[in-house]
């Protein structure tokens, strides 16, 4: 299969980067760190999340976060909202677009949202009608699809099954997560040819962890199964917190730098980006987790 000649990156550093933060990070800076991610270019950004503050502590100030960025033209500024109560303070500080996320692994949804799979495909029914109602776009999420730290090995059939059930409910692209980081070229291409039976390969996304240094791999893999929609993180932010070692998400300059040597349009600027991530982790008072960023700046 020919490649891609345009991909989408959506920006989630914002949000599932720095929420396993330790740090308070100030409504200020994740300010700076969504505007200047628009500046480079990035068209999809994922905000925050409307979560119980108990719960993920560092995403307490999103809807101040959504009042005081620079919002561009023809930028999605997104919200993770996982149920109604979420949904609606999303839609109260001008949200126009969410995110809900289920897992193909049961153990995972057991551990990690306190019901079953099932379970929390029906919570999100009335945040589908509402979203329906009030003309919020709808993201989906599906976790562990290459593998979960209890049960192994996922089979890409249930990663269908999840799949074709959010998309069935309204979620107009959905997401498909290696949470742990262990999956490999190979079963990422099995993955997609799975699940791209069950949902159009235009509405599938890859979101890949380098926690076993696999991403970069299984995003290549990707691009060549027809997939044109990936999610990374600016300096690599973020990591699973149920994954021993893991190193957080693809680093977005990284996917850029793989995307441009290909030549595949982005619509995003390299050496913009970079200063955007030199910028959050000065804040972090931490190394960045690209790998571009840090042969740029040994030169």
């Amino acid at each position: 299969m020919t490649l891609p000649q345009q991909v989408r990156l959506v920006e989630v550093g914002p949000r599932d980067g720095l929420q396993n933060e330790a740090q308070p990070i100030s409504v200020a800076d994740k300010v700076r760190l969504v505007d200047a991610l628009s500046d480079a270019g990035l068209g999809y950004i994922e905000v925050g999340s409307f979560v119980s503050p108990k719960w993920v502590p560092q995403m307490a100030g999103s809807a101040e976060v959504f009042a005081q960025i620079r919002r561009q033209p023809g930028v999605t500024y997104a919200a993770l909202a996982p149920n109604l109560r979420g949904f609606e303070d999303a839609v109260a500080a001008g949200v126009k677009e969410v995110a809900v996320f289920a897992a193909a692994s049961e153990s995972f949804s057991q551990r990690n949202i306190n019901c079953s799979i099932s379970d929390s495909l029906a919570r999100f029914a009335p945040i589908m009608d509402a979203a329906k109602r009030q003309g919020i776009r709808v993201r989906g999420y599906v976790s562990c699809v290459l593998g979960c730290p209890y049960e192994g090995d996922v089979a890409p059939e249930q990663v269908a099954l999840v799949a074709r059930e959010l998309y069935a409910m309204g979620c107009y692209e959905v997401s498909l997560g290696d949470t742990i980081g262990t999956g490999t070229a190979g079963a990422t291409r099995r993955m997609f040819d799975v699940v791209g039976a069950q949902v159009p390969r235009d509405k599938l996304a890859g979101h890949f962890h380098d926690t076993y240094g696999q991403a970069m791999a299984n995003l290549y893999a990707s691009l060549l199964e027809g997939i044109a929609v990936f999610d990374s993180s600016i300096a690599g932010l973020g990591g699973c917190p149920y994954a021993k070692g893991a190193s957080g998400n693809v680093a977005t300059e990284d996917v850029l730098y793989l995307l441009n040597g290909l030549g595949i349009e982005t619509g995003v600027d390299l050496e913009r980006l970079l200063v955007a991530g030199q910028q959050i982790c000065t804040v972090l008072g931490r190394p960045t987790g690209s790998r571009v960023a840090k042969a740029r700046s040994a030169v």
